[in-house]
């Protein structure tokens, strides 16, 4: 089924109701709960009646209205504790569905020995069987004995050349 595409003119005219339906939403529920505060103000605070005059109806409502405050005071303590306690509970069933995923510390592993072929046995399993020699594909170089080490020779023999007033007279005579 070929689905027929919208006109761009008409894409736009149903995005604008669409935003005027949503923004009217907005406002209504905006007004809702401007409207439940209001009532649940007036429901825990009833208008304040003040007598004028009497000292002693003054201090009638002032103890009045301690004892509500402590009241409150109470139940926000109470509220406080439990929310604190729920919230403990929270973090303890966190950690038991960790332990549960398996997220454990990982073991540190023991060094093995092995084989290049043996390795490659293993990360390629028993199907491909490859040989792999690293010595073989280094280059072969012969080494050269150094005319240094040809000239020295024997460490006595030197010594003895040496010693003496002849062997004196070679070492300067070299040097110079």
């Amino acid at each position: 089924m070929a689905e027929k595409k919208m006109s761009l003119s008409r894409r736009n005219h149903l995005k604008s109701l669409l935003l005027q339906i949503g923004q009217s939403m907005l406002e209504e529920e905006a007004q809702d709960t401007e409207r439940e505060k209001m009532k649940y103000i007036d429901e825990r605070c009833p208008r304040l009646f003040i007598p004028a005059g009497c000292t002693q109806d003054l201090q009638e409502l002032c103890r009045k209205l301690h004892k509500q405050i402590d009241l409150v005071d109470e139940e926000r303590y109470d509220t406080a504790i439990k929310v604190t306690k729920s919230n403990k509970e929270i973090d303890d069933l966190k950690v038991m569905v960790q332990d549960l995923k398996g997220k454990f510390k990982k073991p540190a592993l023991k060094r093995v020995r092995m084989s290049a072929d043996a390795m490659l046995a293993a990360l390629l399993g028993s199907k491909h069987k490859v040989s792999l020699d690293l010595r073989a594909n280094l280059k072969q170089v012969k080494k050269e004995v150094k005319e240094e080490e040809k000239q020295t020779g024997d460490w006595r023999k030197t010594i003895e050349d040496k010693s003496g007033m002849d062997g004196r007279k070679k070492m300067f005579e070299t040097e110079a």
